[in-house]
């Protein structure tokens, strides 16, 4: 009987293990702790460029050391972070080291890094990367920029097409690349898909627009941006969550997935229904001047759209496509 029991106990803790990598228990499965790093190595003067790859790992050593005690799932690190504008005679010295490195650090502390470079596709062509690793240390997937400058165009740079969601053990994951931000093609791609999570690796910002991509996609956005920009997680009402600052070039937050964008309108009398029975195990966020909220499930046992699915609550999407089909209805469009 003893031996039963035992084996029982070992196999449901076998379970939650299995469920989270990383021993958390089940019920907080839909949490993920997101790191940025919002900074890149400075240029060194060397004819040496193995010392420049030498500078590049230390660089990322320290710096990766700042956000590891808090166990992140996944960390964004910039564009371009390993010096790969450098030139060609680096990248050849350059090779897969630093990705060797991001790999040994993904596979140690068991999470995720996306990193920006520059690399060459198995066809030969040069490419504005983010490779994203996963917790094995083995690449998860890769995002070739899909709208590089005229400038990186000019220098050998290829443009791509693809513009894939990356399956994470977490979750859904959605990348773009610096200028990328500005193209409402990829945009549209992306919110069709609607990922969990957006990463951005970039050098410039992007102002408002990462709200614009983070509320239209309906996903978490996570972006890191090179020293003297903030580098910021956003929820998907385009709220900044997390920043780093002028003392610190990192932020973390632990972000809860299991989240929905609704509208107010029709949902007044569900919402306070939902609100009275589950009280603080579940999250309704209202940004104000936006009327959509954010129902965000802390329930160890009823997830978001379990929640929505019981109060007959209307989801955004669902909402405005109703309203879209409503105006094209006889006499409602002159």
């Amino acid at each position: 009987m003893k031996k039963t029991v035992s084996l029982r106990l070992l196999i449901f803790a076998s379970l939650l293990f299995l469920g989270n990598i990383k021993g958390e228990l089940l019920l907080a499965e839909r949490y993920v702790t997101v790191a940025t790093i919002g900074n890149a190595p400075a240029a060194i003067k060397t004819d040496n460029k193995q010392e420049i790859v030498d500078h590049v790992i230390s660089f990322w050593d320290r710096e990766l050391k700042q956000v590891l005690p808090d166990k992140p799932d996944l960390i964004v690190l910039p564009e371009f972070c390993d010096l790969s504008g450098e030139g060609e005679e680096y990248l050849k010295v350059r090779q897969n080291q630093v990705l060797d490195f991001f790999s040994s650090v993904s596979k140690s502390n068991k999470c995720y890094i996306a990193y920006g470079t520059q690399r060459k596709d198995k066809d030969g062509n040069w490419r504005n990367s983010c490779i994203v690793i996963d917790r094995n240390g083995s690449i998860a997937g890769i995002y070739d920029k899909n709208f590089p400058t005229i400038g990186e165009m000019e220098s050998g740079i290829k443009a791509s097409n693809e513009a894939k969601i990356i399956e994470c053990d977490f979750g859904r994951v959605a990348i773009a690349i610096c200028f990328d931000l500005n193209f409402d093609e990829l945009r549209i791609k992306y919110a069709k898909e609607k990922p969990d999570l957006i990463i951005f690796s970039s050098m410039y910002h992007g102002g408002n627009v990462q709200s614009t991509w983070a509320y239209t996609c309906r996903s978490h956005f996570v972006g890191a941006v090179y020293k003297g920009n903030p580098s910021e997680i956003r929820n998907p009402m385009g709220d900044v969550i997390a920043s780093n600052t002028n003392y610190f070039d990192f932020a973390v937050a632990k972000i809860n997935l299991d989240c929905r964008l609704v509208h107010l309108d029709y949902n007044w009398a569900r919402l306070t229904s939902l609100k009275n029975k589950y009280g603080t195990t579940v999250k309704i966020s209202d940004p104000g001047k936006l009327a959509s909220v954010l129902i965000t499930s802390e329930n160890s046992k009823v997830t978001a759209d379990d929640m929505i699915k019981e109060f007959e609550i209307e989801m955004l999407d669902d909402y405005m496509k109703r309203a879209r089909d409503f105006r094209m209805k006889p006499g409602n469009l002159k």
